[in-house]
């Protein structure tokens, strides 16, 4: 049962402009910031955690942060202009991939215990993740024959596992973030921090139920403006670092070159393939708000083509010598708030990741946002995403299978966040792969969806009638 004219057109009636309108270049400006303000540390995330795992210095840091920056305007770019078969033709905005931070770790860990340098360990992981993406592009080939696995049921779980695991995201930014929570945990969820993350989501509702449409379209900008002047207030910026950064950084394609980890192509390959399913329901959730179908021909051909950009998007990430990149969440959140689901936003979203990663010093006023203030807007994204999982699982019929395979998919894959405790005798490569929500409900939706027996109910009651028409012949 695909989503009905009737919700397409309640989804469409919310929208300010719809997903080929074109919005007036100021309004069109509100809308691009607020999209890279939401995303702009998770892009910058995975390149700060892995450049200090491997221990490199601030050059090569700096450098992997701008790459990281540039690739995804790039990806971004061809996601939403839909380039030939690349690309959804969405709004759906790409970033640096949180799935493969531990595998990206490992390789460059492996290449440095085998005398690597810098530049090598770097070339090292950047040639895996490129060999890596060949499975993705193929795989993507294949997705419009999966029509009768790949249903709104699935695609509705898969999407409410999304928003639940930002909202655990959100949560922790609003505490003070992943590195006072697990360092310094007698500082998180300070007063100060609750009442930043206060202050942003109050702002945020206040300004989206105004009826004006500037202030609604602006609505997460504005609210995180609010938070970032209260935050300077209080001092809780440090504008210090922006003036260690450099003016100009200049992408070079191949700078480090390109070498290949024997042992980590198998584990690679099988993390683009998880990717796949979390970019399945990222594309999903993004047709659905957008007011356009998430079943049938056209919605699988998109999906299709955002998994194909999935994969070519990160093999040109490697080709810059960054990580793999993917799809993100929180620009769906984005998307329903403003109202604003032109894919032409999308093209000035790319040009300011790309001004952000060749000018690293524009983008590091985003990079001294506080956690809190990030962390209050996410939030208020996450749970607007996790109800389109639900909205979409409605439109399916909730029979005696479908409540099963809700069941054990909600459980297994929030059981993983509630319970992490669960994988700890999984290899690093393994937990790292089912402590994701997202891959671990995701996957067992999927084969229970291909295993457990289809309309069998149905058959049973369709034979009654048919059995009360013979009788009545007979009378």
């Amino acid at each position: 049962m695909s989503l009905s004219s009737q919700q397409r057109d309640e989804a469409r009636s919310e929208l300010i402009f719809s997903l080929n309108e074109k919005p007036p270049i100021g309004q069109a400006l509100v809308a691009a910031l607020q999209h890279a303000a939401a995303i702009f540390i998770g892009i910058i995330t995975p390149p700060i955690v892995v450049a200090g795992a491997l221990g490199l210095d601030s050059a090569m840091k700096s450098y992997l942060i701008s790459m990281s920056l540039l690739v995804s305007g790039i990806a971004t770019f061809i996601q939403c202009r839909k380039i030939g078969p690349v690309g959804s033709g969405l709004l759906a905005i790409q970033g640096t991939s949180f799935t493969f931070l531990a595998t990206v770790t490992a390789i460059g860990l492996w290449a440095k215990a085998n005398g690597a340098t810098q530049p090598e360990m770097i070339a090292t992981i950047a040639g895996t993740a490129l060999l890596g993406s060949v499975v993705e592009i193929i795989f993507s080939r294949f997705i419009p024959l999966l029509q009768k696995i790949i249903t709104p049921l699935v695609s509705g779980i898969i999407v409410l596992l999304i928003g639940i695991n930002l909202i655990a995201v959100a949560m922790r930014d609003i505490g003070g973030g992943t590195y006072i929570y697990n360092v310094l945990p007698e500082q998180f969820g300070s007063f100060q921090n609750l009442v930043l993350a206060a202050i942003v989501l109050f702002s945020i509702i206040f300004f989206n139920r105004i009826r004006n449409k500037w202030f609604r379209m602006g609505s997460i900008f504005f609210g995180m403006l609010v938070g970032y002047i209260v935050a300077v207030v209080l001092k809780r910026v440090d504008f210090s670092s922006i003036g260690s950064l450099s003016l100009l950084t200049v992408p070079i394609p191949f700078k480090f070159g390109l070498k290949i980890a024997g042992p980590y192509i198998i584990p690679m390959m099988l993390l683009y393939l998880i990717t796949t399913v979390e970019t399945m329901g990222d594309l999903t959730a993004t047709s659905m708000i957008s007011g356009e179908s998430v079943e049938g021909e056209l919605y699988m051909n998109r999906i299709a083509g955002g998994v194909l950009a999935d994969g070519v998007n990160s093999a040109i990430s490697s080709c810059f010598n960054s990580f793999p990149v993917t799809t993100f969440s929180q620009n769906n959140g984005v998307i329903q708030m403003t109202g604003v689901a032109s894919r032409y936003v999308g093209f000035i979203i790319a040009g300011f990741l790309a001004l952000f990663g060749i000018f690293p010093i524009v983008g590091g006023l985003f990079s001294v946002i506080p956690y809190p203030v990030i962390g209050g807007a996410v939030l208020v994204l996450a749970g607007t995403i996790a109800a389109g999982g639900i909205r979409i699982i409605s439109t399916s019929v909730l029979n005696r299978r479908g409540v099963m395979i809700i069941a054990i998919s909600l459980g297994m894959g929030i059981g993983v966040i509630l319970i992490p405790e669960i994988l700890q005798y999984f290899s690093p490569f393994f937990k790292s792969m089912f402590s994701s929500p997202i891959t671990t409900g995701g996957l067992v939706a999927i084969f229970l969806n291909i295993v457990l027996p289809r309309n069998m109910q149905n058959q049973r009651v369709s034979k009654k009638p048919e059995n009360d028409m013979m009788g009545q012949q007979e009378l």
